[in-house]
């Protein structure tokens, strides 16, 4: 991967023209995952950027989630569910919500753009809305830029997380 060029008048980055960035989406089994499944037994074209990772609710997502794809290589992480008021799990997606928020804080922290990190509700029935979020998103990503190389160093060198404290082969039956 190539660093992104800069212009005189800026120190900027400016994508390459032939940019095409990895993402990746989480989908909520119940509801994104089936209206990506709608989009595409309709056929209906999005961009092949994106790589879906389906979870059975998306308040099962996890920051270190988020944190592996982009010290992995995605240019961009998004994370589906279910309307709040749809939600198959209660509550769950306004728990997934409030981590949502939570992120795009730490990857600013972090140097990442909050841009990078995007959220969408999608109901079983809404493949094309699927599709029309998708392309938007594509088209914002390509518009930051590639991760610049120093950050994706750092994501990837950080600290593992400790083991639990509870290891299911220590019990005695």
């Amino acid at each position: 991967m190539t660093a992104p060029a800069t212009t005189p008048e800026t120190t900027a980055p400016v994508a390459p023209a032939d940019f095409e960035p990895l993402i990746l989406g989480f989908t909520c089994n119940w509801c994104s995952y089936r209206a990506a499944d709608l989009a595409g037994t309709a056929r209906t074209k999005y961009p092949h950027n994106v790589r879906l990772i389906r979870l059975m609710c998306s308040g099962r997502m996890e920051p270190e989630f988020i944190l592996e794809g982009f010290a992995k290589g995605a240019d961009a992480v998004i994370m589906t569910g279910c309307w709040p008021e749809d939600c198959h799990y209660r509550i769950q997606s306004v728990k997934a919500l409030r981590r949502f928020i939570f992120l795009r804080r730490m990857l600013s922290d972090l140097g990442i753009e909050p841009a990078r990190l995007q959220r969408f509700y999608a109901s079983a029935a809404e493949g094309q809305r699927f599709a029309d979020e998708m392309a938007r998103i594509v088209d914002e990503v390509k518009a930051l830029g590639p991760i610049p190389p120093e950050i994706r160093v750092a994501l990837e060198s950080r600290p593992e997380a400790p083991a639990p404290a509870f290891q299911p082969e220590e019990v005695e039956a």
